[in-house]
């Protein structure tokens, strides 16, 4: 059984402590280096206990959720994933790219198709030798599907060429494809499977009546991996307090949660704490009818009225990331340089709406009810906008009702929330047909510059320098799940964007390339 330590109810009360954590209940900041919230903690710990012991490790998973890496939407589940298998390509959690399945690859001169090639002896766990045919079948399945689909907004067709390659047309150039091909790759005759056999380290064992994870002999790569138990028991989950429960009075040794879940609560035990960024994005539009923004210099000055880090704090536990621009801030497309003109500045705002000589307008804020978290938010946004001497009315509307009003853009601005694919794609908000060019957000030139930032990824400053002068969106925070671990067992732990247990196996992109 894990223990409660005598000194948590000082941490709990104390504001900071140990690396800058703060109590659950204001902005505590995750940075990622397996923060702990033990006072009694005195010395280190052996980062790789399997040196002098097996490793011991239990994980959950809800039995009756598919393991199907494109239907299942569950983090719960799809935290054992980085374990079963493996995609083309690996991305960490700053958004760099290595091999995995991909032995070599090419790219025409255009940037319009690239051909990749697999590893030669790669073996699924059932015994059956990885094919070219598994990976296009794969892919295109991951295409139809609601958790990837957005990823293949500009992939025209996947198709296997007579050399084995498997080659993917594009409808515009593109610099850094890879990093949206960390998609698992499963054999083609389960692609519909609920439980698919995987190139990955472990796989699904179900024989003995209790469900476990089991180290495979015959895994075809060696990986840097801080998972090495041979057997990984497997609790089954019934509910997120159940979950909290056990990791806190059983053996259960790392969960996933999220903070921004309404069934979310607080852990009160021994642990080790990680952030896992899961490309969720907070934002606002705007419509284009809106007779309040219709003064671009007024739309562009909202970034200003928007205090990100009290948002992040007050309502995600810290377990978000202030935004400024539309992009993640771990990710390379982010310039924190162009970011930092675009911060919080309630007197910048403030004295822009007294300029215009709109000190008293109404606007109307809309929100999806059903969302609790979002409501909330919104109505703490709603505040900072009137401290600027505007009325806000809130329009809060259930799913229904909000997709409807939308569609009829009878608002002012919303508060959206989306999943941006791994390279940051802003083209569904900007293309005429896009679809998240709500309230007539759609604007050609800049879905221009989006196309020429895929081209060359130098080129997201101008898009977003261009995106924060013209107000077209106003980007708020990018959230985070709250990854937590036995302390001392996974020490090395660097949980990456759907890859809490990410590893490498030692390939890098240059290496791979095969020069026309």
């Amino acid at each position: 059984m894990r223990r409660l330590t005598a000194g948590l109810l000082c941490v709990l009360l104390t504001a900071t402590l140990l690396a800058g954590c703060q109590k659950p209940n204001t902005a505590h900041v995750p940075t990622g280096d397996g923060l702990t919230w033990d006072e009694d903690y005195t010395g280190p710990v052996n980062t790789h206990p399997e040196e002098e012991q097996e490793q011991s490790l239990t994980l959950t998973y809800y039995p009756g959720i598919t393991l199907n890496p494109y239907s299942c939407t569950d983090f719960t589940n799809r935290t054992l994933f980085s374990l079963l298998y493996q995609g083309l390509f690996t991305v960490d959690r700053d958004y760099n790219v290595e091999p995995m399945l991909c032995k070599s690859y090419r790219i025409s001169e255009d940037m319009r198709q690239y051909t990749f090639y697999i590893e030669e002896n790669v073996i699924f766990s059932d015994g059956a030798v990885l094919k070219p045919e598994d990976v296009v079948s794969s892919l295109n399945t991951a295409k139809e599907s609601v958790y990837y689909g957005g990823r293949f907004l500009h992939m025209k067709e996947v198709t296997l060429q007579e050399d084995g390659g498997i080659q993917i047309s594009l409808d515009t150039p593109c610099e850094d494809l890879p990093v949206l091909l960390d998609i698992p790759i499963v054999q083609a005759s389960q692609v519909a499977s609920d439980e698919p056999s995987g190139t990955g380290p472990y796989y699904l064992d179900k024989t003995t009546g209790n469900p476990c994870l089991r180290r495979r002999n015959n895994w075809w790569c060696k990986g840097d991996m801080i998972v090495t138990a041979s057997t990984i028991a497997l609790l089954e989950a019934q509910s997120n307090p159940q979950i909290r429960d056990a990791f806190q009075f059983s053996d259960l040794s790392l969960v996933c949660a999220d903070p921004g879940s309404d069934s979310y609560a607080d852990y009160r035990c021994d642990y080790e704490l990680w952030d896992c960024e899961n490309g969720m994005f907070l934002y606002i539009a705007f419509c284009k009818d809106s007779e309040f923004f219709s003064d671009p210099e007024v739309k562009a000055a909202l970034t200003y009225a928007i205090d990100r880090d009290r948002l992040v704090g007050d309502f995600y536990r810290g377990y978000a990331r202030s935004a400024t621009l539309p992009a993640s801030p771990n990710s390379p497309y982010y310039s924190q340089a162009l970011a930092d003109k675009y911060k919080y500045d309630g007197k910048t705002f403030h004295q822009i709406v007294s300029d215009k000589g709109l000190q008293g307008s109404t606007i109307t804020f809309l929100v999806n009810s059903d969302d609790s978290l979002r409501l909330r938010v919104a109505r703490a946004i709603r505040d900072m906008l009137e401290e600027a001497g505007l009325q806000v009315e809130m329009k809060e509307v259930n799913t229904a009702k909000y997709k409807e009003s939308i569609l009829y853009r009878t608002f002012d601005l919303y508060l959206g929330q989306t999943v941006l694919s791994n390279n940051m794609d802003l083209s569904a908000f900007f293309h005429t047909t896009g679809v998240l060019s709500y309230g007539g957000v759609d604007d050609p030139a800049a879905y221009t510059l989006c196309l020429q930032a895929l081209e060359n990824y130098g080129n997201y400053y101008t898009l977003h320098k261009t995106v924060m002068d013209q107000g077209l969106i106003c980007p708020v925070l990018f959230r985070s799940y709250a990854v937590y671990a036995e302390r001392g067992l996974l020490t090395g732990l660097t949980p990456a964007r759907d890859n809490v247990f990410w590893y490498s196996i030692g390939k890098n992109m240059e290496q791979a390339l095969i020069r026309q």
